[in-house]
């Protein structure tokens, strides 16, 4: 497949509203599906917003609750692959979990993923569980990845991914507007180090005390931006050739140069 397209859906996620904020990803899903897209991306927490302080009493079951419910159905009706941001919902202990749910055309779920690195200063870390499995997948045969918003901040996680084979990485995020410019240049800088494309979905609007910031993007190999929303809710809808992913490799043979036996003892946990 030369050309793969891709849909991003920016939208504002209300606290604690699922019933809403499910409503509204629906509607919004429809509209992105007419541009028939391969696949489909949402922001961060979009069932329920990041994050309620009774999470309790908003997450999803553990196994296919409503939101999952929700994206396996739509991705069947309207036969795309859904990489359905995240949800808040119960791990299979009876903790909770931000987790990225990955749907086929048929409606299948091909990939879970629990958000790995937990942002302290919100508090998410005391409240939420870390997940500990990296996620790789395929969709339409091509190797994909996604990570969720704070883990964009630890490149040694995204360059396992790309080493892994991942030509294409899923970012779904709620990050705020006082961080907007590390949200722009750490997407350019894992898009340019890693030669992949990156796509990336921020939420938008206010959510609890602060104002998401939007500016979802679509960035290519050599970190050239492709299409990126302002801060209002938007669908971007990007063609993405991913033979340039191996075009830019040949013309900067970074994977080729890298001398791991060097540097790794550094990276080794002390």
């Amino acid at each position: 497949m030369a050309r793969f397209r891709v849909g991003v859906i920016q939208m504002q996620a209300h606290l604690g509203e699922k019933e809403r904020n499910l409503a509204h990803a629906a509607e919004l899903i429809a509209r992105a599906a007419k541009d028939e897209p391969d696949v489909i991306l949402l922001p961060e927490t979009f069932n329920v917003g990041f994050f309620p302080t009774d999470l309790a009493a908003h997450a999803d079951a553990a196994e296919k609750g409503e939101s999952w419910q929700l994206l396996s159905r739509l991705a069947r009706e309207h036969r795309v692959n859904i990489v359905g941001g995240s949800v808040v919902r119960f791990g299979p202990q009876g903790d909770v979990r931000n987790t990225t749910y990955v749907f086929n055309r048929e409606g299948q779920e091909v990939a879970r993923y629990d958000k790995i690195h937990l942002f302290s200063p919100s508090g998410e870390k005391d409240r939420f569980a870390a997940g500990a499995v990296p996620s790789l997948f395929t969709l339409e045969n091509l190797p994909m990845a996604s990570i969720i918003c704070y883990d964009l901040r630890f490149p040694e996680l995204v360059r396992g991914l790309a080493l892994s084979g991942a030509k294409v990485l899923f970012v779904p995020a709620e990050w705020p507007h006082p961080r907007v410019e590390h949200w722009r240049t750490l997407l350019k800088a894992r898009a340019i180090e890693n030669q992949i494309f990156v796509v990336a979905c921020n939420a938008c609007g206010p959510v609890g005390d602060l104002v998401n910031s939007g500016h979802s993007a679509v960035i290519d190999p050599w970190g050239e931006v492709l299409m990126e929303a302002g801060e209002k809710e938007a669908i971007l809808s990007v063609d993405l050739h991913l033979e340039a992913v191996e075009e830019v490799r040949r013309r900067i043979a970074v994977f080729a140069d890298r001398r791991p036996e060097v540097y790794a003892p550094l990276l080794q946990q002390k």
